[in-house]
């Protein structure tokens, strides 16, 4: 079976198995595990922050900097397609007691007229504005990167208005493999960033969040609340730490197979458009006359797993365990299913 339904679908590689089970570990919830502490300096340091948080998932890492960053009855302005807001719960509401301001960004990414202009003025009858959210690379958005003259613009107006900004970063080394920005820069414009290692890079659980060591501190108190406080998790952040030697160049290998299969797709008569891919993420329109659900199920009974990703739209997502034979494979698959829709 080759599976493009997400590159969260990735099993860790016989190398990463050796130096996960050769981890040192303690309690962590006591502070006392050594390789929890290694990836939490390691990826703080690396996004030039003073501390990190090692979390089960991405959505805990983005609920908590964003609990952290606000108080009830605030507002949160993201992108109407964003993860914070579409894919999360309603933890927004439900962890931190926000109002949300949404925005329709150009594929995902916002600019600064659009932050300013949703700013609330200082009015009884409205919520404060107290935080904003990027994503990068934008997952609705088709793995969409934000330019850093773009995020820097958004940053300076923050600073006037004396908002938060938070990174929902869980692609963000997608994004930093094919920019001429750093992992430095993208720390020193957001308050708070949120790192996925469990996508791209390979490892089986656990996102890091990052910012200033009293945020972290705060953010630990919440950690524990949210009942993500971990034990021997060192095991499990050794398989991050190793992602983050080992698999961050090698994500350009997944761009090039995801444009190699963008551009299979758009020439199939099935498919009306495909969004332009930037990186992992392949989104295509699907025509009309042919419903959605009965592709997917010729592509499940081809071995190939894809999902729906809103109204005719399918989405494939390249990945660690997705090599050029699988591509060809693919590509043989989708021609035979053209065929045989014509």
């Amino acid at each position: 079976m080759i599976d493009l339904r997400s590159d969260t679908v990735t099993k860790p590689t016989s190398s990463m198995l050796e130096a996960m089970m050769a981890a040192k570990v303690g309690d962590d919830v006591f502070e006392e595990d050594p390789s929890v502490i290694e990836l939490e300096q390691k990826t703080a340091v690396l996004f030039g922050k003073e501390a990190g948080l090692f979390c089960p998932s991405g959505t805990m890492t983005n609920q908590i900097a964003i609990k952290a960053l606000t108080k009830p009855q605030e507002e949160i302005i993201c992108d109407k397609t964003s993860h914070v807001y579409l894919y999360e719960g309603g933890g927004l509401a439900f962890n931190s007691g926000l109002s949300t301001w949404l925005l329709e960004g150009n594929r995902g990414r916002l600019t600064a007229n659009q932050v300013e202009e949703a700013i609330r003025p200082d009015n009884v009858h409205y919520p404060r504005t107290s935080v904003v959210s990027l994503e990068n690379t934008h997952n609705r958005g088709g793995g969409s990167i934000y330019s850093l003259a773009d995020i820097e613009s958004i940053r300076e107006v923050c600073n006037r208005y004396g908002l938060f900004l938070h990174l929902d970063g869980a692609r963000i080394f997608n994004a930093l493999v094919e920019s001429d920005y750093t992992a430095q820069e993208i720390g020193s414009n957001f308050d708070t960033v949120s790192i996925c290692m469990s996508k791209g890079l390979g490892a089986p659980v656990g996102s890091v969040l990052v910012g200033s060591g009293k945020l972290i501190r705060e953010a630990k108190r919440i950690r524990k609340v949210l009942g993500g406080g971990m034990r021997q998790a060192g095991y499990l952040a050794k398989a991050c730490t190793y992602a983050l030697d080992h698999h961050v160049d090698r994500l350009k290998d997944d761009h090039q197979r995801a444009k190699v299969l963008a551009k299979m797709l758009s020439e199939l008569s099935f498919v009306d458009s495909v969004v332009p891919v930037e990186t992992n993420i392949v989104v295509s329109k699907i025509i009309d006359d042919v419903p959605l659900e009965k592709l997917l199920k010729s592509l499940d009974h081809s071995g190939i797993k894809a999902v729906a990703f809103g109204k005719q739209s399918m989405r494939m997502v390249t990945h660690l365990d997705f090599d050029d034979t699988m591509l060809d494979q693919v590509g043989v698959a989708l021609k035979r299913i053209d065929s045989e829709l014509k």
